[in-house]
């Protein structure tokens, strides 16, 4: 039993099979020792001394555990689990108060590690229900520096800085290892209750139950001193799986914020936000901690960061979210008709809505349109559980996947939807465009190296570092990093040498040398080969493979496919963006550039690829491969490729049905100025660039 003022403590000591003292549960092993006594506050009387060894699924001690603790695997392998011996701590602890007529207590420890980071994730872990006195406890490095204010810093506190402040005379070495620490601990608890102090234990630390969920509102201001971010979560974790991997820590309420990609789906990483700094240095300490088989990384975040993910705006979001404790449940993939009355009866009696109607929230687009997402809420777990049971079963005619949410999903899928322009442009680069006054090589000499598994934070002068000597003999322009989707480094880049020579010894120089913490290969291509690669297909030992919209055949000699002519073409060229530049070496009879595309129904599945600057500094910018030999020639007699002027915007039209016309086209876009008059707009389409144009089951409009 637990009081706020308690007439007596538990003094208590552990130690692991590992770390000891600051770092005390910060290697996640797991408890060997306990050693407690009771003390009557009052009547400054103790009961006995206790010492209980415990034993450890993995008894393989470190050195410092076995120089320390003098303890030994093989006598450990013949002690208690930690469930009998905490049920014995429970037991001996009742008998020791009854002797000294006392009937509550309150446990006190040297620092906040041994009960926040061993006892509750390792009880956490194997599944071990903590009794109550566990979650109240005082911290008697704070209870010291409150007593004492002159003396050392909490965190700079120890056991024998404490005596050594007071003048205890006490010798380590004269008792086992633990005795002596409770012994001294009780010493100066009487010294702090001594008439000079008459210090009174009245505010102890507390560890939360459970996680509370709830909503946050963008207006909140976040400390950053006490926020993190987890990094390899498991993608189907819920809040309450990252709120049990921190066991022992207090999060805030609603303080477990879900990232989603782009596809609005979970990529493995969130953002916690504590109660205080201190729970946040103390989270931190769990960094590679496991979460199953997986480890899990934690970082320091920013609360501009969390706010941006679990922040939100929207009155119907708050309304929805203002019912605490309930189970959030994710539907995605409802049929764009589902009304409520669909959902609550695809959801059955046996899984009750909280509230009805009230307990359903469609996530929309900001015109109203229904995105085939919804939340729901549940009372218990219970009735989420039998939800969860109706995972990919049929609503109508579609499938319906069921997953469970948080406070801070919901107001990322909203703002992200409600976000999301009416109509879409064309996407902002991640490096400003800037007209390239250079092309990439696309013949087959083998000058060029690609460097490949380069560390993700890698940048351009971590691989110029990394090349060395072989620095100036790159081209100018002539480093390449590729970029994912996300707009983040694949860890791949090309570099274009000098010469052949320079590659085939650079590649024979670098390969496997280590860049940060990792390898990096380092192979001779060519530049054909690099294109090759850049427009997503592969190279490798086995020599190369095509990107998977060319066919084999295709892909080698550029035969059988399309090539846009010289009009359209500029529909799908970045520099159409651009007022046309001329390399110094260009001729003015020199063929208008044109883009490979390959068949109709094919789709083009090209990286995304960032040209950094490399000696002598240029712009950066961001474009795309240029066109194979083959295309050009094809292409050779077209007609001069006019080029759009600034400013100017393009859409692109998606999902039109095949007998749309030009005359849908318009009245769909009423209201808006499109340039000019002419829906042709500046670019004069040629019968065969119509025609191109026309077959997809796509638009792309001035």
């Amino acid at each position: 039993m637990t009081a706020s003022h308690s007439d007596s403590l538990v003094v208590l000591f552990g130690a692991t099979a590992g770390a000891y003292g600051a770092k005390l549960g910060s290697d996640e092993r797991e408890l060997i020792l306990l050693v407690w006594q009771v003390v009557d506050l009052p009547s400054k009387k103790v009961g006995a001394l206790h010492k209980s060894l415990v034993k450890a699924d993995n008894l393989d001690l470190s050195d410092q555990c076995r120089e320390v603790t003098g303890l030994t695997a093989e006598g450990l392998g013949k002690v208690e689990p930690l469930d009998q011996v905490l049920q014995q701590f429970s037991q001996l602890v009742s008998s020791d108060l009854k002797v000294l007529g006392r009937s509550s207590y309150t446990l006190c420890s040297d620092g906040q590690s041994l009960i926040r980071q061993v006892l509750h994730p390792e009880a956490s872990k194997k599944n071990l229900l903590l009794s109550d006195c566990f979650y109240s406890f005082y911290d008697l490095r704070k209870e010291f520096h409150t007593c004492y204010p002159n003396s050392a810093a909490v965190k700079d506190q120890t056991i024998k800085t404490m005596a050594e402040y007071l003048g205890l005379g006490t010798d380590e070495t004269e008792e086992d290892f633990g005795v002596w620490q409770v012994k001294t601990m009780v010493a100066i608890i009487f010294s702090m209750l001594s008439e000079s102090c008459n210090h009174i234990f009245t505010e102890p630390e507390t560890v939360k139950y459970k996680y509370e969920t709830g909503p946050c509102s963008k207006s909140e201001t976040v400390d950053s001193e006490t926020v993190i971010r987890a990094r390899g979560l498991p993608w189907q974790s819920s809040d309450q799986d990252i709120a049990r991997f921190f066991k022992g820590l207090n999060i805030a309420k609603g303080g477990v914020a879900l990232c989603l990609n782009a596809q609005g789906r979970r990529n493995g990483e969130a953002l916690v936000r504590f109660v205080n700094s201190e729970q946040r240095d103390l989270a931190l300490e769990r960094h590679k901690h496991h979460m199953g088989s997986r480890y899990i990384e934690v970082y320091k975040a920013t609360g501009e960061e969390f706010l941006k993910i679990a922040g939100g705006t929207s009155n119907e979001v708050a309304q929805f979210l203002s019912k605490e404790n309930q189970v959030i449940i994710r539907m995605r993939g409802l049929p764009f008709t589902a009304t409520q009355e669909d959902v609550l009866g695809f959801l059955g009696p046996e899984c009750p809505v909280t509230g009805g109607k009230e307990g359903l929230l469609f996530v929309k687009y900001p015109d109203g349109r229904p995105t085939g997402d919804a939340f729901v809420l549940f009372s218990c777990e219970e009735y989420a559980q039998n939800a969860l049971k109706k995972h990919k079963e049929i609503l109508g005619k579609r499938y319906i996947e069921l997953f469970r949410s948080t406070a801070a999903e919901v107001q990322q899928v909203l703002n992200r939807y409600m976000s999301t322009p009416l109509i879409p442009t064309l996407p902002t680069p991640i490096i400003p465009v800037i007209p390239p006054p250079y092309t990439i090589a696309t013949g087959s000499i083998r000058d060029c190296v690609r460097l490949r598994g380069l560390p993700y934070t890698a940048g351009i002068d971590d691989i110029l570092e990394f090349m060395g000597d072989a620095t100036g003999d790159i081209k100018p322009h002539g480093v390449h990093m590729v970029l994912n989707q996300q707009g983040r480094p694949s860890g791949d880049a090309f570099i274009q040498m000098k010469s052949a020579d320079k590659a085939f010894m650079v590649a024979q120089k670098c390969h496997k040398k280590m860049m940060k913490d990792r390898y990096v290969e380092v192979f001779q291509c060519s530049g054909e080969e690099m294109n090759f690669v850049l427009m997503g297909g592969t190279l490798n030992r086995s020599g190369l493979s095509p990107p998977p919209c060319l066919s084999p055949p295709t892909y080698a000699a550029f035969q059988t496919a399309a090539v846009i002519p010289a009009e359209a073409a500029a529909l799908y060229q970045p520099q159409a963006l651009l007022p046309a530049t001329r390399s110094p070496q260009a001729s003015a009879a020199a063929p208008p550039t044109v883009t490979y595309y390959p068949a109709q129904t094919a789709q083009l599945y090209m990286n995304y690829t960032a040209y950094y600057p490399s000696p002598p500094v240029s712009p950066t910018t961001v474009g795309y491969i240029a066109a194979p030999p083959g295309a050009v020639a094809a292409a050779a007699t077209a007609a001069h490729s006019p080029i759009l002027p600034q400013p100017g915007a393009l859409v692109r039209m998606q999902g039109l049905p095949y007998n749309t016309g030009m005359k849908e086209i318009l009245s769909f876009f009423q209201g808006y100025q499109y340039a000019p008059d002419d829906y042709n707009g500046l670019i004069q389409l040629s019968d065969q660039a119509r025609s191109v144009l026309q077959a997809p089951k796509e638009w792309v409009c001035l």
